[in-house]
């Protein structure tokens, strides 16, 4: 019996990068791999699915032989055990493309692109499917409870042109690899191709808006006549994108088919998904049913038209969707509770661009009503370091009554940044202090709601243990 291909992942450890491992190990591959920082919950993850880690980028790991090296885009020039497989003219891909050319080639792939919202939406998608007995595949760059993990291949006995079933993925506009500059959406050619929204963000690689819309196009270019583009209807950067050229229909969601596109649409811009305050979901004008769940916040209403119509594409009918989100249980780290003290709750939320944050309270506001809001909040992500989206920080924050702002290792002035909110902003440089600055005004009744992309030191159990 032959011996299984075997792939060496440089830069495991990332939610794509882990999912990409864990998608090859259940194809059949032997999969290793290596990351600097290699630990739990990752690490624990991969190697109970018996994923080799080996810590650092040590040049011995030339030694295992592997048929090809995955690079993921954390791997820069400079990198030792990267530089060495230049050297000596070894085989690399970047994750993307080894995905596409190996595990989604058959597949009626269904990708969620967007600036916000690509994690919910993919993971409402697939759960339609789901529930739809569909079986799809998906990799998603969280962990979605519907399914308590975040990757697997697809059943294909669920269907799919091609006929090696369905699959869901975040198609992120993030750049591929050192080597590869392109967005990794480009590589999945997706026959459901979902355009949930459109701002400017990633700074560390994108000069303006302008430059993400070209990559956007470039994901629209990819999509074949026969499938289909779900475009957010309310963005005028969305219509742009379609008005450079699409050849495959359009479905818009989130305002009437009788509401103008923006920017004047055009050719391309065709049926209509709409929802109402009593959350009644409408196509082309007519009513198809309603949302029954808990989940809060207009962009999750629109989170969900997006599913419903990728889903309608892929046979689902739009009543089987509603019935299954009925049943969706929100992705770890939208608004997760994690814990609820002396009657003071504490939330999780990924939250971490204007735009999101601003959504995020106000769902939070819809949900509590008068009750007051304490906003805790960690600038972390690229974009945020750098200090671009400053200015619109304190808008996004209005429906919050107090804000708590992390400002460790930030390269600008969040002090003056959040001075709008006058006393109702507290900056702090030491995560201790930002704690005891919160357990001090936090009252019985109150909603803190913590945002971040990132871990933001533990700050959700450490601050339940100090309200205790």
């Amino acid at each position: 019996m032959s011996q299984p291909k075997h792939i060496h992942i440089l830069g495991i450890c990332g939610t794509f990068m882990g999912g990409i491992a864990a998608i090859a190990k259940q194809a059949g591959y032997r999969v290793t791999g290596c990351d600097a920082n290699v630990y739990p919950p990752m690490s624990t993850q991969l190697e109970v699915q018996g994923i080799e880690l080996i810590e650092g980028w040590g040049t011995e790991q030339l030694d295992l032989k592997p048929d090809i090296f995955v690079i993921g885009n954390v791997v820069s020039r400079g990198n030792p055990l990267m530089e060495e497989i230049l050297n000596r003219n070894l085989p690399y891909v970047s994750g993307p493309q080894w995905l596409a050319q190996n595990i989604l080639h058959d597949k009626w792939v269904l990708g969620v692109a967007g600036t916000h919202g690509k994690t919910t939406t993919a993971s409402m998608l697939a759960w339609i499917l789901e529930h739809a007995g569909l079986n799809p595949g998906f990799l998603i760059g969280g962990v979605p409870q519907n399914f308590g993990i975040s990757a697997r291949l697809p059943s294909p006995a669920g269907g799919g042109a091609g006929g090696g079933g369905f699959f869901v993925i975040e198609a992120d506009e993030y750049d591929t690899a050192f080597f590869d500059k392109r967005s990794k959406f480009v590589h999945y050619h997706p026959r459901t191709a979902v355009l949930n929204n459109l701002e400017f963000d990633h700074a560390d690689i994108f000069p303006d808006l302008i430059a993400i819309e070209t990559q956007f196009h470039h994901l629209v270019r990819t999509v074949p006549g026969n499938g289909l583009v779900v475009c957010n209807g309310r963005e005028a950067s969305l219509a742009r994108v379609i008005a450079r050229g699409c050849w495959t229909p359009v479905e818009t969601f989130g305002f009437a088919a009788s509401t103008p596109s923006p920017a004047g649409g055009g050719a391309g811009w065709g049926k209509g998904w709409q929802i109402d305050e009593e959350e009644n979901v409408y196509f082309d004008g007519q009513v198809q049913g309603a949302l029954q769940w808990e989940l809060m916040g207009e962009h999750n209403r629109m989170n969900a038209l997006a599913a419903l119509a990728a889903a309608r594409h892929a046979g689902v009918p739009v009543t089987q969707g509603l019935a299954a989100l009925a049943e969706f249980k929100n992705v770890k780290r939208r608004m997760e509770v994690r814990g609820t003290v002396r009657g003071i709750t504490v939330y999780d939320d990924f939250a971490h661009h204007p735009t999101a944050i601003d959504t995020t309270v106000a769902g939070l506001r819809r949900k509590v009503g008068k009750a007051r809001i304490l906003a805790v909040l960690e600038p972390r992500s690229n974009t945020m370091k750098l200090g671009v989206m400053k200015a619109a920080l304190p808008d996004s924050l209005k429906d919050a009554d107090l804000t708590f702002c992390y400002a460790g290792n930030l390269g600008w002035d969040a002090r003056g940044a959040l001075a709008p909110l006058g006393d109702k902003a507290v900056v702090k440089d030491d995560l201790n202090e930002l704690i005891e600055a919160i357990a001090k005004v936090a009252e019985t009744g109150d909603h803190i709601l913590v945002m971040s992309n990132g871990g933001f030191g533990g700050i959700h159990e450490r601050l339940l243990k100090r309200l205790k």
